[in-house]
């Protein structure tokens, strides 16, 4: 791994939080990812399932994690079972855990082989009811692929029918939304990595550049800080491209006068920054480009001071609403009408800012986290509205990453990433 290690007393603390709401006498499993094939002998790289990440801080493949609160005997109330590794294994891929290092990782005292998962499991079920069983249930999901976590409980149905079944999911939603100390202080390290990399792009940027090269830059900056690279998929979008919300082939020209919208981030120890900044190709906004990314700017900040304890997701989003139909009427691109006679199911607004404003982030970059229930201090969102004008060649959006406090506006983890048109200009002028 890139990252340092982290302090195990993290994934202790994770995990008292998710025993404490299992039932009596249950077992929860969690199972690492696949290594996913490319064809031949190619495989992707390693990611590692976030939820046993959370739990363990385990990086590496082929690996389970088995908590039982309520198991006779106190040694096996957590289990970490492992990859056996060897000389041959060293030579040919690297290192992998051993049970010393497993434990340090993890601060979770007994390790076993996973060649000794099934004895021991059948031996443990024996004195359980209920299984948690960790499906995939975020707002988002469309996996298609059978994971190694969904062929644990085809076989676990299978050998064990008079078990009851419960859900991990609706704990980890409760849990993961709202982070550790040490989980912001990660996720601040993923923002100021990004930051560095905005800095740099702004040195670089000019008419005649190619998207793919500000994308090397930022590659290049963030792994030279410790981060694997990207928290997802980059965004360079320049000119009309920006009107794409998930324009991936950063594969154009960029024009003089034309605004670039980069939507791209860096992780760090798997977790997540989101940024968004939109600028100008030359390094000066035309007078309609300020007009336009001012507006966008007021709604990120007005929308910001509403993420306080206590509000809720789907209400915060319709006030959003307001305050972009505001700014679209002062842009010339709506008028009174267009509100008055407005779709309630899809406002007016929507014709230009057609996407949500803000969303959970954390070990995954749509992070799960409950969005029926009121918000929580140190939950993270990030704040993203936008303004998409295809007539007229530009797409502008703005995203910061924020940390609800229990008292007044939110923490901001990208206070020190330019955003200011000024500033912008300015640093892209030196």
């Amino acid at each position: 791994m890139k990252y340092f290690q982290i302090d195990s007393n993290l994934f202790v603390k994770n995990r008292k939080k998710f025993m404490a709401h299992m039932r009596p006498k249950s077992i929860a499993v969690f199972n690492s990812n696949d290594i996913y094939p490319i064809g031949a002998d190619s495989t992707l790289p390693f990611e590692q399932n976030r939820d046993l990440f959370y739990l363990s801080g385990a990086d590496q493949e082929e690996t389970i994690l088995l908590l039982f609160p309520d198991a006779m005997d106190s040694k096996h109330r957590e289990i970490l079972f492992v990859r056996e590794t060897n000389d041959h294994i060293a030579v040919w891929e690297g290192a992998k855990l051993t049970k010393e290092k497993a434990t340090e990782v993890s601060g979770i005292e007994t390790v076993y082989w996973l060649t000794d998962f099934d004895k021991i499991f059948f031996d443990l079920m024996t004195e359980a009811d209920t299984i948690y069983f960790n499906t995939n249930e975020h707002y988002r999901q469309a996996v298609e692929t059978q994971t190694r976590e969904d062929r644990f409980i085809e076989k676990c149905k299978k050998e064990y029918p008079a078990h009851q079944w419960a859900k991990s999911n609706p704990i980890l939603q409760n849990i993961r939304g709202v982070k550790e100390p040490e989980e912001i202080e990660l996720m601040q390290k993923a923002c100021d990595i990004t930051e560095k990399g905005f800095r740099r792009i702004l040195g670089f940027v000019k008419p005649g550049v190619w998207e793919h090269e500000m994308e090397a830059e930022f590659l290049h900056e963030f792994v030279r800080n410790r981060s694997k690279g990207f928290a997802y998929s980059p965004i360079i979008a320049s000119g009309n491209n920006a009107n794409v919300l998930h324009y991936l082939e950063n594969n154009q020209e960029v024009k003089d006068g034309d605004m670039i919208l980069l939507d791209l981030a860096a992780e760090y120890a798997n977790y997540s920054s989101d940024m968004t900044r939109t600028i100008p190709a030359n390094g000066r906004f035309t007078d309609r480009q300020k007009e336009v990314y001012s507006s966008v700017l007021r709604v990120k900040d007005e929308a910001t001071k509403m993420l306080v304890p206590g509000t809720i997701w789907a209400e915060y989003h319709k006030e959003v609403g307001k305050l972009m139909t505001s700014e679209l009427i002062g842009l010339g691109l709506l008028d009174k009408a267009d509100v008055q006679n407005e779709n309630p199911d899809w406002p007016a607004y929507k014709k230009y800012f057609m996407h949500g404003t803000s969303h959970h982030i954390g070990l995954n970059t749509h992070d799960y986290g409950e969005l029926k229930t009121p918000m929580k201090a140190n939950m993270v969102f990030t704040v993203e509205p936008g303004i998409y004008i295809p007539a007229e060649g530009m797409g502008v959006r703005l995203e910061d990453d924020v940390v609800i406090q229990e008292k007044g506006e939110p923490f901001n983890l990208m206070r020190n990433i330019p955003i200011e048109i000024e500033e912008i200009e300015e640093l892209m002028n030196k």
